[in-house]
C-alpha cells in the first residue's frame, strides 16, 4: 500500500532510504534544516579550493556499486572514480610507511620495515576477506532485531573472533610497533579502540589492502549530488533549510512532523538525523532511550577539522596522509579512557589536489586536515588556533618544508559545529562505536518501541559508523518499513 513517508535529515542514510521506499511506489519527502543535502558529507568551495568537510575516504566501492545496481544504474553514470596509488603515506618520527594500490606492494614494503612480516600479512589479510565476505552479505544485511540474526553456519565456527580484539591478533602476529600502528589504524573508521574492537572486524583491513582507496573526481560530495539526482529522479521531494522541530504523535502513532512552524502530515516518519536528538524531538514518555543510556554509550570521536587553502604545491606527501609521529596509544586513551584534550595528537591529512586537479586553483594545494579528539570536550576559538599551530609545527618539520608563509585561507570545525550543525550528541563525528556490547541487536533500534510508525536510520543504529554503513542502513530500514 502507498504511503507517505516524512524523513528528518538528508545524510548517507536518509537518501539511501529515500531511494529504495520511493522505489517501492511511496510518496517520500526529506527535510533538510541546512541550505544543502548531505548532512555530514557536505561541501566548502571558497575561492576556487573545493573541500568535503566531512567523509573524505572512499573504502568499499562494491557497497556503492551496489547500491546504483538497485536503481539499474553504475556508479559511473554518475562520477569518475580513481582509485588511489599509492593509497596513503603514514609518517612516524623516523620513517615513512607508504601503503600501495596492490597487495604486492604492501607485502614489500612489510618486509622493508620487518623481514618475515609478509607471510602473516597474507594470511591476516585473507582471514579478514573471509570477514569481509560474511560481514558484508550476511551479518551486517539483518535488521538488528534478533540476536540470532548472527548465529549463522559462518559465524558460530568463527565466534571466538567476536570475543578477541583486533589489538590481540595484530600483535600476535606483528611485532614491530609502526606494523601494528598500519594495521590497528583502518578499525579506528568503526569508532573505537583496536583494544575493544572484536577481531572480525579485520574486515576493514581487507577494504584498506584488498579493495584499495578510491577517489570520485571532484570530491566525495559527488557521491551526494549522485544520490540527491537519483532520489529525485525516483519521485523524492528535498526541502532543505527545512528544520524539524517535532516529531508529532497521537495514539502513540507517528502522524507527521512539525517543519518550520508548519504541520506535515504523514503515515510514516524517519529520521536519519542524530538518534538521540530525534527522540528529543517526541514528548518525553514516547522517548526509548534514556539521558543515562545515551550517556554510558561508547561514542565515536568527534574532531577538529582544519580546511587550509595553500597558494602552492606541497612536496613529500600524498592525497591522504596520517601523522602517527606520536604514540597512538596515549592518544587513544586521551579519547576513550580519560577524554581531554590531548597533549600530543596524531593527526591525518586530506589533499585531494594531488591528484584532482579540479580541487584546487593551478599551483594551489586544498588541504583537509582533522584531529580526532573525545566528543563533549569544551571547544574555543583560542584551543582550535593552539592545536593548528601544534599540528602545522609538525607537518612542517616531518615533511621538511614551510607551508606557514602559503596559507591563503584556513577555516576550522570542531565539537560546538557539530552540535549546531547536525544536532550531534556531545559533538560526535561518527556515531556510535562498533565495540562487542554495541553491535548488531545490540544498537539503537531501527523501529522505534513505542510509537508505531516510527523508524530510524544511521550511524547511531545499525549496522555503525561509516559512509558504506550508513547506504546500508538507509536500506534495511527500507525493508523494515514496506514490510509493516
Amino acid at each position: 500500500m502507498r504511503k507517505t513517508i516524512a524523513i528528518i535529515g538528508s545524510g548517507f542514510s536518509s537518501l539511501s532510504a529515500s531511494c529504495y521506499l520511493a522505489k517501492a511506489g511511496h510518496k517520500v519527502a526529506i527535510y533538510e534544516k541546512n541550505a544543502t543535502v548531505g548532512g555530514r558529507a557536505r561541501q566548502l568551495i571558497k575561492d576556487g579550493f573545493t573541500f568535503d568537510i566531512g567523509p573524505s575516504w572512499y573504502w568499499m566501492p562494491d557497497i556503492f556499486e551496489k547500491f546504483f545496481n538497485d536503481f539499474g544504474k553504475s556508479t559511473s553514470d554518475y562520477y569518475q572514480l580513481d582509485k588511489l596509488s599509492p593509497a596513503y603515506k603514514i609518517f612516524f618520527s623516523d620513517e615513512v610507511i607508504t601503503i600501495g594500490d596492490h597487495m604486492d606492494q604492501i607485502c614489500e614494503e612489510f618486509e622493508r620495515i620487518e623481514a618475515g612480516s609478509s607471510k602473516p600479512l597474507r594470511k591476516f589479510i585473507a582471514q579478514a576477506q573471509d570477514h569481509y565476505d560474511i560481514a558484508i552479505n550476511k551479518v551486517v544485511l539483518k535488521p538488528g532485531i534478533s540476536p540470532f540474526e548472527l548465529v549463522t553456519k559462518d559465524t558460530v565456527t568463527r565466534v571466538d573472533r567476536f570475543f578477541k580484539t583486533i589489538s590481540s591478533e595484530v600483535r600476535k602476529n606483528f611485532k614491530n610497533p609502526k606494523l601494528i600502528s598500519t594495521l590497528e589504524f583502518p578499525v579506528l573508521f568503526l569508532g573505537a579502540k583496536p583494544s575493544d574492537t572484536p577481531s572480525f572486524y579485520s574486515f576493514m583491513n581487507f577494504a584498506d589492502f584488498g579493495l584499495g582507496t578510491w577517489h570520485p573526481k571532484g570530491g566525495m560530495y559527488e557521491i551526494i549530488k549522485a544520490m540527491k539526482s537519483l532520489a529525485e529522479s525516483l519521485g523524492v521531494e528535498v526541502n532543505t533549510n527545512s528544520n524539524v522541530e517535532k516529531i508529532n504523535v497521537e495514539n502513540g502513532k507517528a502522524i507527521g512532523l512539525r517543519v518550520n512552524g508548519n504541520t506535515i502530515d504523514s503515515d510514516i516518519v524517519l529520521s536519519g538525523a542524530d538518534y538521540h536528538h530525534s527522540e528529543t524531538l517526541l514528548d518525553q514518555n514516547y522517548r526509548q532511550y534514556s539521558e543515562a543510556y545515551w550517556d554510558k554509550r561508547t561514542f565515536a570521536p568527534s574532531s577538529l577539522l582544519f580546511y587550509v587553502g595553500f597558494n602552492k604545491k606541497l612536496k613529500a606527501i600524498e592525497h591522504h596522509n596520517l601523522f602517527f609521529d606520536t604514540s597512538f596509544e596515549n592518544h587513544a586513551e586521551e579519547i576513550y579512557d580519560d577524554p581531554k584534550w590531548p597533549e600530543n595528537p596524531l593527526f591525518y591529512v586530506n589533499f585531494p589536489s594531488v591528484t584532482d586537479k579540479s580541487m584546487a586553483p593551478e599551483g594551489c594545494e586544498t588541504g583537509f586536515f582533522l584531529i580526532p579528539i573525545a566528543p563533549g570536550l569544551e571547544d574555543t576559538p583560542e584551543l582550535r588556533e593552539q592545536y593548528f599551530d601544534i599540528i602545522i609545527n609538525r607537518f612542517e618539520n616531518i615533511t621538511n618544508q614551510n607551508v606557514k608563509d602559503h596559507i591563503l585561507f584556513k577555516e576550522s570545525f570542531c565539537v560546538n559545529d557539530f552540535v549546531s550543525e547536525y544536532n550531534s550528541y556531545k559533538g560526535n563525528a561518527y556515531g556510535m562505536a562498533n565495540t562487542l556490547k554495541q553491535t548488531a541487536f545490540l544498537r539503537p533500534k531501527l523501529k522505534s518501541k513505542k510509537v508505531d510508525g516510527l523508524y530510524f536510520t544511521g550511524q547511531l543504529t545499525v549496522p555503525g559508523p561509516g559512509v558504506p554503513p550508513s547506504l546500508i542502513s538507509g536500506k534495511l530500514v527500507a525493508d523494515l518499513i514496506n514490510k509493516n
